[in-house]
C-alpha cells in the first residue's frame, strides 16, 4: 500500500502524537525527492530499527546557490511514493515552501568549522540552508533516529554537530553509499546526465579507488593528486572543484592516510556537479 502523503505540520504532529502515546519509536529519512536505491536503503534501515518511519520530501530553496540549479532539480513525488510502497513507510511528509518558511521567517542555523571547506567552500551558504531545514525537520517529526547516506559525508558530519550542539534528542545514523554497477555513487543529480555523459561518470569513482589503494600503500597526496586530476579530466570531466584527503571526524586536511581518513571529490561533468567520497584507512 502506498504511504499517505501528509502536506501539513498539524497533520504530521497528529500522527506522531498517536505513535508517541503508543510508545513507538520514530525514524525519519530527510530527502529532496527524486528517490533512488540509496534513499530506499535509508528507508529500509529506518524500517529495520524503528516502529514508525517518516520519509520527508522537500526541495529546500535555502541550500541552492544557483536559481537554475533549484529550477532544474528533479521533482518526482508520485513516482517516489510508489518506490516507497514495498518498504512499509508510514507517512511521506511533503510540506510546501510556505509551510517550511512562512512569511516573516528570519532564523538561520549555521554550523561553524565543518562548513568552510569541501562543498562549503564552493557553495557559500549551502550548509546553513541544510542545517536550518534539517533542524526544523527533526523538531517537526520528533523522530528518535534520522538516517543519512555517507555519500554526502560532510553533510552527515554537519548534521551530527548541529543536533549535538542544539541538544536535539535524536540519533543521526550514517548509512553506506549505494553505487551503480559501474561504481558511480547514486545521486538524484545522475538523472540530469545524458547517456553520453553517464557513460563517462564512473571514471571519478575509478580514479578515487586507484588513489585509495595507493594511499593505503603509503603514497602521499602531494605525489599522486595531480596525476589523478589529469585522469579525471581526460575521462571527460570539465572541472574539478576539489580532490582531497581529510580526517573522517573533523575533516582536517591530510597528506597521508591515517586510521580515520577519507578521500573527497567534487567535479563537473556536462553541467552536472558530482560528488563522492571513500574511506581510506
Amino acid at each position: 500500500m502506498i504511504a499517505p502523503i501528509e502536506p501539513t505540520l498539524a497533520g504530521l504532529r497528529a500522527r506522531t502524537a498517536a505513535w508517541r502515546n503508543a510508545g513507538e519509536t520514530i525514524g525519519v529519512v530527510p530527502t529532496m525527492g527524486a528517490l533512488h536505491q540509496g534513499h530506499l536503503s535509508l528507508a529500509r534501515a529506518a524500517r529495520d530499527t524503528c516502529d514508525r518511519v517518516i520519509v520527508t520530501i522537500f526541495v529546500n530553496p535555502k541550500q541552492f546557490n544557483n536559481p537554475e540549479d533549484l529550477e532544474n532539480y528533479p521533482r518526482t513525488e508520485q513516482d517516489d511514493a510508489r518506490k516507497l510502497e514495498s518498504i512499509g513507510v508510514d507517512v511521506i511528509y511533503v510540506p510546501d515552501g510556505a509551510q517550511m518558511y512562512p512569511d516573516g521567517f528570519s532564523t538561520n542555523v549555521s554550523v561553524g568549522g565543518l562548513t568552510d571547506m569541501l562543498c562549503g567552500a564552493h557553495r557559500p551558504g549551502h550548509f546553513d540552508g541544510v542545517a536550518t531545514v534539517v533542524s526544523k525537520l527533526f523538531l517537526q517529526t520528533s523522530a528518535d533516529k534520522a538516517f543519512f547516506g555517507e555519500k554526502d559525508y560532510q553533510q552527515l558530519q554537519i548534521v551530527r554537530r548541529m543536533a549535538a550542539d542544539l541538544d536535539i534528542p535524536i540519533e543521526v545514523v550514517g548509512c553506506p553509499t549505494i553505487r551503480e554497477m559501474d561504481g558511480l555513487a547514486m545521486s538524484s543529480r545522475n538523472l540530469l546526465l545524458s547517456d553520453r555523459a553517464r557513460a563517462k561518470a564512473a571514471a571519478l569513482a575509478d580514479v578515487m579507488e586507484d588513489m585509495r589503494i595507493a594511499l593505503v600503500d603509503g603514497a602521499l597526496m602531494s605525489d599522486i593528486a595531480d596525476a589523478a586530476k589529469a585522469k579525471i579530466i581526460a575521462a571527460g570531466f570539465n572541472e574539478i572543484e576539489y580532490l582531497e584527503l581529510r580526517d573522517s571526524q573533523q575533516l582536517k586536511l591530510l597528506n597521508e592516510a591515517s586510521s580515520s581518513s577519507r578521500l573527497f571529490a567534487a567535479a563537473w561533468l556536462a553541467g552536472v556537479r558530482l560528488i563522492d567520497n571513500i574511506g581510506v584507512e
